[in-house]
């Protein structure tokens, strides 16, 4: 199959099955979008709403972010795993909006990419989902899906953003990140992947084949 054939092939079967994909995090600004992200690694989407539900209507800016000591915010995001490096990251990154940009969330990927705790991931998710802009995240279920549909041969994340990057049009990298975000999500899993009707089963890796 041709590099045309298979990108045409990948997009159109993915707008098929997720026509409406879009973030699952509940956000109302760009740095409560920063934080769930900070808090979602390793975590589900659904935990981490349930989490901020509550922490943001008290501290959802990085001002009242960092009225609290570290220990006080473990506590409130304890359940979402890995509570203290995360907890360490939010007030960090706080303490970072709040010095280096005035308390504003910046809007450039190299900016946020210089926020404590942010890395390619977080800041390709905020440029795209906070800014309306062209980001395209490699997660777990991005990092997975690119390589058994042979877009990739590559473990490492940040290359896989650049090859994929490559590969696709930029005006489509956001849409196809979120498509193959719930597409790993909900059918081609790490552990018994749903390969029944899979529309992707010629150009799927022969070794996740059931």
């Amino acid at each position: 199959m041709s590099k045309t054939s298979k990108k045409q092939l990948i997009s159109s079967q993915l707008n098929a099955m997720f026509p409406d994909a879009k973030c699952e995090l509940s956000y109302s600004s760009p740095y409560q979008l920063l934080v769930a992200v900070i808090l979602s690694a390793q975590c589900t989407d659904k935990r981490v709403n349930m989490v901020t539900k509550e922490l943001f209507k008290s501290y959802g800016t990085p001002e009242k972010m960092l009225t609290l000591s570290q220990s006080q915010l473990e506590e409130k995001i304890h359940s979402c795993g890995f509570y203290h490096n995360k907890a360490a990251a939010i007030l960090s990154m706080s303490k970072d909006i709040i010095t280096k940009f005035n308390g504003v969330v910046p809007n450039d990927f190299d900016d946020l990419c210089s926020l404590a705790g942010v890395g390619r991931k977080t800041a390709n998710v905020i440029i795209s989902e906070a800014f309306k802009g062209d980001g395209f995240a490699v997660d777990t279920h991005v990092l997975r899906i690119a390589n058994r549909l042979q877009l990739v041969s590559e473990k490492n994340p940040n290359k896989v953003e650049m090859q994929l990057k490559s590969y696709f049009d930029q005006s489509d990298w956001s849409r196809l990140h979120y498509q193959m975000v719930l597409f790993g999500r909900y059918k081609c899993k790490a552990q018994n992947p749903d390969c029944k009707d899979c529309p992707f089963e010629k150009i799927c890796k022969k070794e996740y084949k059931k």
